[in-house]
């Protein structure tokens, strides 16, 4: 039911780029345009999820979880009938603030029900995947029948996946002091090394939300653009589940090294393969890009063990949204060149998440 929830909230993440197409085709916006749009979606998030993450180290907020829910999809569907840039900005942002106030609490959920484990995390993490996955699944088809004007009905999944994960919530919330404390991790709190982790996370989000808010255009938008965003979000899927896996079996941190590892030409590929052949490297990317996602979160817990939603707020939060917020940077680079070459420059990003790997250990248990 956690992952459910997690579903249902990063399904208006993946939505923001699936507007995309709509607002250059219906309201003219340019590469600068819609990069702003996608940087809503993130700035507000970037800045508060960490201070949701303090908060949920303080007190137990699960209360928060469905009220998050209901704002993320209220902020996209009232986004897609405002009458000014202005308004569709701040109703985006609204979004954004929903999905900053439910990362945090829901990871701690999630840690307490996995009791720890890496695979179970993976599948919390590959419910906020498959989310990203659905929207263009979602959003395109209702928006090319009826337009944005019925964005609106883009709200009810938030409504009904907050009803949804109601008894899990009381479920998992309702032990007590020992369930603020199930699943503990020994050790003092690393932060230089959360620190090495975060920038890591950062620089992966640069590419993965480069690639989102602009891959749709780069195929040439329509069914093409919106196969594109579902190829991107869905090879997610699998490779969140197989980061757990494979993390379980060769550790965490050397799993993050080879899948940063293989994203370098996987990108290149997107960027530079013929036609239909960058759909292989568009999925490619993804699951090399995916594979560390859960595995972030609990290296971040585990580098913090006595602040676990901080941790979260930084590394499902912080670190993964401030990619919007070189989103113009590529927009304005793609307006005054070509959009090709703008996707370029993302091609060195995993690398340097590549090398910045190297500086991390497994936490001692």
């Amino acid at each position: 039911m956690l992952a459910a929830g997690h579903a249902a909230v990063d399904l208006y993440q993946g939505a923001v780029p699936a507007l995309v197409p709509f607002l250059v085709a219906e309201r003219g916006y340019g590469y600068v345009a819609v990069s702003g749009v996608v940087l809503a979606a993130t700035l507000l998030s970037s800045i508060v999820q960490p201070v949701f993450g303090v908060l949920t180290d303080r007190w137990r907020m699960p209360w928060l979880i469905p009220v998050s829910m209901v704002v993320a999809g209220t902020g996209v569907a009232v986004g897609g009938v405002t009458d000014s840039y202005a308004l569709t900005w701040l109703a985006v942002a609204l979004s954004g603030l929903g999905v900053a106030a439910y990362h945090p609490e829901s990871a701690r959920l999630a840690r307490i029900a996995s009791e720890g484990s890496h695979v179970r995390m993976s599948w919390f993490s590959l419910g906020g995947t498959l989310g990203f996955a659905s929207a263009p699944v979602l959003v395109t088809p209702l928006l090319a029948a009826w337009g944005l004007g019925a964005s609106p009905f883009l709200v009810v999944p938030a409504v009904l996946a907050a009803l949804l994960t109601l008894p899990a919530i009381r479920a998992t919330a309702g032990g007590g002091q020992a369930t603020r404390t199930a699943a503990p991790v020994s050790g003092r709190d690393d932060w230089p090394s959360f620190a090495r982790l975060t920038l890591v996370i950062v620089f992966r989000s640069v590419v993965y939300v480069g690639l989102s808010a602009f891959v749709a255009l780069y195929m040439g938008g329509g069914t093409a653009g919106a196969v594109a965003l579902f190829v991107l979000f869905a090879g997610g899927a699998a490779g969140t589940v197989l980061g757990g896996r494979l993390a379980a079996r060769w550790g965490r941190v050397r799993t993050m090294r080879v899948a940063y590892a293989l994203a370098v030409p996987a990108v290149a590929g997107v960027v530079l393969a013929p036609g239909p052949v960058a759909y292989a490297f568009i999925a490619a990317s993804s699951i090399a890009l995916y594979v560390p996602f859960s595995l972030h979160v609990t290296l971040g817990q585990d580098f913090l063990p006595s602040r676990v939603g901080t941790a979260s707020g930084v590394t499902l939060g912080l670190a993964v949204s401030v990619g919007g917020l070189t989103s113009p940077l590529v927009g304005a680079m793609a307006e005054a060149t070509t959009l090709q070459a703008a996707l370029a420059t993302l091609i060195a990003f995993p690398f340097l998440a590549y090398l910045l790997t190297h500086t991390l250990k497994e936490p001692a248990s």
